[in-house]
């Protein structure tokens, strides 16, 4: 009987195991592009709030005796500028640390906004059809006949620069592609049967859209907000490199590309720094985006 007993435990065993293995945990620590991705976040997240611990130098101390320093590992590079300096002699490394605030607060607030925004806009134009669906619609095929860049460009010059007009420019022109996303799988879902069902037994618009509804989206929706604050990220990027996102005085890394571009021949890492900045941050957001995407969406699943 014993024997037959850790048989037994084994076989449950194993089986515990090979169903951990398809939980979106295991499946996680099964993918080392999502693990990647996370951890990239996850320091420059850290990064981003203890940036005052951090940061070695204040990032707008400038000292024109200590201009474009090279980096330590430089022959003319000096250890207590790890990453070098700028034109007017600002830490590099302290101010990428410090632009990590900038990007990743505008990357999350505009998502979640823009997110909210078209999220509504897209069930009343799904749920609703007729003429709201037309009228929302147009609006939305309005903002996607100009140059995404262009239009934000336009806005920002009317709103002004700034770090609250920027959010609002970011959040006016990027609800579109989740209302279309929401829209498109409205109009397939209204009418299954479980919201007939509930359509029957009596349930009210709000109710149904809200519980039965919205509920079966939200996975393409947060699949979707993913990638989309890589996109964030780099218009505000673009942006602010052009000199329409916060004030000058603020460190982001567009700003700092800005700064860099006329010394990229004779002080190189003035621009690559911030530049690799970027490119790890949209690559790890695009990692976990596409983890996301495999987890949540059952057509992808094995």
């Amino acid at each position: 009987m014993s024997a037959e007993l850790a048989v037994d435990n084994g076989l449950t065993e194993a089986k515990r195991q090979i169903a951990w293995r398809y939980t979106p945990w295991g499946r996680f620590l099964r993918e080392p592009s999502a693990v990647l991705g996370s951890f990239v976040l996850s320091l420059l997240i850290i990064a981003a709030v203890a940036a005052p611990i951090l940061a070695p130098h204040d990032p707008g101390l400038t000292n024109l005796k200590l201009r474009n320093v090279p980096p330590a590992w430089s022959a003319e590079g000096s250890t207590d500028h790890l990453l070098g300096t700028d034109p007017v002699g600002r830490d590099i490394l302290s101010r990428i640390i410090y632009g990590a605030r900038v990007s990743l607060f505008v990357g999350i607030v505009v998502t979640l906004l823009a997110a909210v925004l078209g999220v509504m806009i897209g069930l009343l134009a799904g749920y609703y059809g007729g003429k709201t669906d037309d009228i929302l619609m147009r609006i939305a095929d309005l903002f996607l006949v100009f140059p995404f860049i262009l239009l934000a460009v336009t806005i920002i010059a009317v709103l002004g620069a700034g770090l609250a007009n920027l959010i609002i420019t970011l959040v006016i022109t990027g609800w579109v592609q989740y209302a279309r996303l929401v829209r498109s799988q409205v109009l397939s879902l209204k009418s299954v049967q479980y919201v007939d069902s509930a359509r029957s037994a009596g349930a009210g618009d709000g109710r149904i859209v809200f519980k039965h509804i919205l509920p079966n989206l939200l996975s393409s929706v947060v699949v979707l907000a993913t990638l989309q604050m890589a996109f964030v990220l780099l218009t505000e990027a673009a942006l602010s490199f052009l000199g329409l996102g916060v004030n000058p005085s603020t460190p982001t890394w567009g700003t700092m590309i800005n700064d860099g571009r006329n010394y990229i021949y004779n002080a190189w890492w003035v621009i690559t720094f911030p530049g690799v900045a970027i490119l790890l941050t949209v690559l790890a957001i695009n990692l976990l985006g596409d983890w996301l995407r495999d987890v949540l969406d059952p057509t992808l699943r094995l």
